[in-house]
């Protein structure tokens, strides 16, 4: 039942993505939208603005983000493997919410190759709040010392690609690959390794497939946070129900 619980959370959680994923979408530095691209309808307001379940403009009608029913399959999906791997353990909101703002962050970078620092700050201050909270109410230390560190060797591996020339990085992959380290490093190395490797071998094989297609050049950039993201769900899946 805690399985499809959060699957159903997952999926409104997912449902409600494409307007912010749209509204997010921007050019760095850029504010982010406030009205529709195609017809200048403005948005709402407030809240009502961003959380919205209705993935078209009422004016155009025009499809706004990425498709809901993608983003509602995805977020079951995360959730409900996030939840079947880790179980009812005290850690577990704390990566669901990684998840839940993972999602939007995915989406955005797809559409314009961007992860904004305000959802990954307000992801790493949540999850690392809530695992040093644990580690203090559980006695927990070395498992919050072993998820710093693997957060500081993820965000240093990637800052030295992104600083290697003709490298397909930006620094918003660092700060996500140190987040999804802190995350992962309280499961163990393992995990924290698995991190580190599996998104390219994820990335690899798409960007492989858009060359050959001639759909991308070698010189186009691509997003990476997808991978990350896919990469860390499978490490996760990997720590706690295959590795010792």
């Amino acid at each position: 039942m805690l399985v499809i619980s959060c699957a159903v959370l997952g999926a409104l959680v997912g449902a409600l993505t494409p307007r912010v994923a749209y509204r997010l979408s921007v050019e760095y530095g850029s504010p982010s939208r406030s009205a529709c691209a195609h017809c200048a309808r403005p948005f709402p307001a407030g809240l009502a603005g961003w959380v919205r379940p209705e993935a078209r403009c009422p004016g155009c009608r025009t499809r706004l983000g990425p498709s809901p029913v993608l983003t509602a399959l995805v977020g079951a999906v995360s959730f409900g493997t996030l939840t079947w791997a880790l179980g009812a353990v005290p850690a577990l909101p704390a990566y669901l919410f990684v998840a839940g703002l993972g999602l939007v962050l995915a989406f955005i970078d797809l559409a314009c190759l961007r992860l904004p620092d305000p959802l990954v700050l307000a992801a790493f201050v949540v999850g690392g709040c809530w695992l040093t909270a644990l580690a203090f109410v559980d006695g927990a230390a070395p498992a919050l010392g072993r998820a710093a560190l693997a957060a500081l060797v993820s965000a240093g591996a990637y800052l030295v690609l992104a600083l290697l020339p003709g490298a397909n990085l930006g620094l918003g992959d660092v700060k996500l690959a140190g987040l999804l380290g802190l995350m992962l490093g309280w499961l163990g190395w393992p995990a924290a390794v698995l991190g580190l490797v599996l998104p390219h071998l994820i990335n690899g094989p798409v960007a492989l497939a858009l060359l050959v297609s001639r759909r991308a050049g070698r010189k186009t950039d691509m997003p990476l946070g997808p991978a990350l993201l896919a990469g860390a769900l499978l490490a996760v899946v990997a720590a706690a129900r295959a590795l010792p």
